[in-house]
C-alpha cells in the first residue's frame, strides 16, 4: 500500500493510541470499507480518526479559524498560529504491513 510519509506518521500515531499493530488496524480498516480501495480507505480512516478526536476548544487553542467567535473562544491574549504554506509532497512511501 502506498501512503504519503505523513499519512504512515498518522497511522502509526493511531496505532500507538489504540496499542494495536498496524496489521490489526489495516485488517479493521480492510473489512469495513465500502466500495473503496484500500488506500482511500486508510486515508479515509485516518482522517475520520483524527477529526473525531478534534474538539473545538482545541481548534481554539491552536488558533485555528477566522471567524471571530472562535478568536474570542482562544482567550483576548492569545496568539494565533502562524500561517504556514504547505507544499503536497509528491513522493509517497511503500511499506509492508506485516514484520514492519
Amino acid at each position: 500500500m502506498k501512503l504519503e510519509p505523513g499519512m504512515w506518521d498518522a497511522l502509526d500515531e493511531i496505532c500507538l493510541r489504540e496499542n494495536a499493530p498496524i496489521h490489526d488496524i489495516c485488517t479493521r480498516i480492510a473489512k469495513d470499507h465500502k466500495g473503496y480501495n484500500l488506500t482511500a480507505a486508510t486515508r479515509a480512516y485516518i482522517l475520520s480518526y483524527f477529526r473525531a478526536a478534534a474538539t473545538e476548544e482545541g481548534h481554539s487553542a491552536a488558533g485555528h479559524g477566522q471567524h471571530p467567535d472562535h478568536r474570542a473562544k482562544a482567550g483576548a491574549g492569545a496568539k494565533m498560529a502562524p500561517r504556514i504554506a504547505m507544499r503536497p509532497q509528491a513522493e509517497t512511501a511503500t511499506r509492508r504491513l506485516i514484520g514492519r
